[in-house]
């Protein structure tokens, strides 16, 4: 009986995830996440407590698994801004579901702080850099979620926006500007 419930919430929390990230919490409706969970509302409240429990559950756990799947490399971390571009491709659903918890419900982002905590102390054991490991973290973020975020009439202009030849290029342009930043950040710092 405990897997029955263990694949429920797993269902559960995968429609959720779907749900969230294409209609934001507002947007987001129980009855829907229930249906392709193959579950029922009562359920979810069983579970979750309710919507805002439901969406908090499902951006915790797409942030673990993105902390786990994409673990620091302090010491490569230009090819670690390649691996979260490369991430952001495959599940671009985590990185839509962050953005709603950021614009509305701010306050769901408190909670898998710790997760970024984690990765910005093992940052932080790399070799002293100008930037704290926070800003380094926060740098690469920005720079490998940068494609993904870019509005659609911009990205729109390139002919062959999804070719895996694009893609690639796009990954190696993430990887050089973080190459490019870190570099730039040592002789800043050897400067002083």
């Amino acid at each position: 009986m405990a897997r029955d419930a263990e694949a429920t919430r797993e269902r559960i929390l995968a429609a959720a995830t779907d749900e969230f990230a294409a209609h934001g919490y507002a947007g987001g409706r129980v009855e829907r996440i229930a249906t392709k969970a193959q579950s029922n509302v009562r359920m979810i409240y069983a579970y979750y407590g309710g919507k805002s429990g439901l969406f908090d559950a499902a951006l915790a756990e797409a942030l673990r698994r993105m902390a786990e799947d994409v673990p620091p490399r302090p010491d490569d971390l230009a090819g670690w801004a390649g691996d979260v571009f490369d991430h952001h491709q495959r599940f671009p659903e985590i990185l839509r579901l962050s953005m709603w918890a950021q614009l509305e419900r701010p306050e769901a982002t408190a909670e898998p702080s710790e997760v970024y905590r984690n990765k910005a102390l093992a940052v932080a054991t790399a070799a002293a850099q100008p930037l704290s490991a926070v800003d380094v973290l926060v740098f690469i973020y920005a720079i490998a979620q940068a494609w993904q975020l870019s509005p659609q009439g911009l990205t729109g202009l390139d002919e062959n926006p999804g070719s895996g030849h694009d893609i690639a290029a796009r990954r190696q342009s993430v990887v050089t500007a973080v190459e490019r930043m870190l570099q730039a950040q040592s002789m800043n710092g050897s400067n002083e």
